[in-house]
């Protein structure tokens, strides 16, 4: 999503609400199996893997769920095929949507996705159609008022640190994904604690949109993190500020 910072509030609600339902265990379950199947059960030299393990204990897996997603993923245990699919499409106002999914039916899986685009008043697209606007990077956040730019980029420069964006409340860290684990570590080494860190697809360019169409891409997005098969859903587009604070304002106690 276009402004990791900005958007962190509702993914941080969407996660409350999802652990609440369970439903944050499937998915952080599923990105263990998946990442353990196509790098392998080490998270010392699977970069996915560690990343989905830090994911998978914020939210309080057992330890026992976690070990048995990765067996079952290195092929130890058996497990029903899954497959990690991922699907284009358009939302309201033309923004681009990328939703990563983990599924044993394909065929159900992208019905109900074209289903939900259009019933938003957006539409299925061809594969390639948007992923092209979409890089895939390293993302580390560092809250402002703990550290500096030239701090922050100061213990990352070295490691493949590619850019640092202003980002609101964070500096936000870019480096290619293939620097990440390295990147990550020195920080680790260094001290410095990172909001989140992750590896993701960053859209290239932001669409504004206005109110009314940020509302309904909002609905889109929930309805979409919502479906039991869907672990991701990316967009380009840049919510309103005054949306963002009505955001806020339910956030807050």
């Amino acid at each position: 999503m276009a402004g990791h910072s900005k958007w962190h509030n509702i993914q941080h609600r969407k996660g409350r609400q999802d652990a609440k339902k369970g439903k944050i265990f499937t998915k952080v379950t599923k990105e263990i199996f998946l990442a353990a199947r196509t790098g392998g059960g080490d998270p010392a030299v699977n970069n996915r893997l560690k990343s989905a393990i830090d994911s998978a204990k914020a939210v309080n897996l057992p330890k026992d769920k976690i070990e048995t997603a990765i067996k079952k993923g290195t092929g130890e245990l058996a497990a029903d095929n899954i497959d990690e699919v991922f699907y284009e499409g358009y939302g309201p106002g033309g923004a681009a949507m990328l939703v990563e999914t983990a599924t044993d039916n394909k065929n159900r899986t992208v019905a109900e996705i074209r289903h939900l685009l259009s019933k938003s008043g957006g539409s299925m697209g061809e594969s390639g159609c948007v992923a092209w606007m979409f890089d895939n990077k390293g993302v580390l956040s560092f809250d402002k008022e703990s550290y500096s730019e030239e701090e922050v980029l100061e213990a990352g420069l070295e490691f493949g640190v590619e850019d640092i964006q202003d980002d609101g409340e964070v500096w936000q860290v870019l480096c290619a994904p293939e620097d990440f684990a390295a990147v990550r570590n020195a920080y680790d080494q260094a001290g410095m604690k990172y909001v989140e860190a992750q590896v993701t697809m960053v859209p290239q360019n932001k669409v504004n949109v206005d109110l009314e169409t940020g509302r309904r891409l909002l609905k889109l997005y929930e309805a979409l993190d919502d479906h039991d098969d869907v672990q991701n859903v990316y967009s380009n587009f840049e919510l309103p500020l005054e949306l963002i604070k009505e955001l806020e304002d339910q956030d807050r106690p």
